[in-house]
């Protein structure tokens, strides 16, 4: 009997050797058609404002601190947005404050630094806590500017604040009352 199993172990170890032998293809032959690439995902945002109405115009203004700078982009949308889904588009990180949330900006990408002063010549020693209001000398705000339109304050916070195709999103941080608007 224990010949009989290992004659038939080792049968079936010779088939499942052929049947894999037979799966494989030889060097010369050519490659079996792989599966097509996966494409990337279309562009969704592109460097400098839109043209028309063909998307978002991002800009976030930080050249009031020290370091900061000024980035305008364009976020392709065919219809309108909630602020905070363009900014993640756009990959802009935001942190609000402990006692308000994502409805009060504190920072955008990181800025005003929150271990060293912002800058202020009303107060030289402020450093940004974000844990409730910021200074009324060192904010972030948020402005619209509809398509053909005038600059705006937003009325609502960026997790409610809807943006259409054609209009201006702006992120501007004023130190000691300056820049006062974009």
């Amino acid at each position: 009997m224990t010949k009989t199993l290992r004659a038939l172990s080792g049968l079936a170890g010779a088939i499942a050797l052929l049947a894999l032998a037979s799966c494989a293809s030889p060097a010369s032959e050519e490659p079996a058609e792989s599966a097509p690439a996966e494409t990337p995902a279309a562009e969704t945002v592109v460097d400098g404002a839109c043209a028309d109405d063909e998307g978002i115009t991002l800009i976030v203004d930080s050249t009031a601190l020290e370091g900061g700078e000024r980035s305008e982009r364009c976020v392709l949308a065919d219809e309108p947005q909630v602020a905070a889904d363009v900014l993640a588009e756009a990959g802009v990180e935001t942190e609000g404050t402990e006692e308000y949330g994502d409805e009060v900006l504190c920072r955008v990408d990181g800025l005003p630094s929150a271990t060293e002063p912002v800058g202020s010549t009303e107060d030289p020693a402020y450093v940004e806590e974000c844990a409730s209001m910021p200074a009324a000398f060192a904010y972030w705000s948020i402005w619209i500017q509809p398509a053909d339109g005038e600059w705006g304050y937003a009325m609502e916070g960026l997790s409610t604040q809807e943006v259409a195709p054609g209009e201006s999103l702006e992120l501007l941080f004023t130190l000691d009352g300056a820049p006062a608007a974009p």
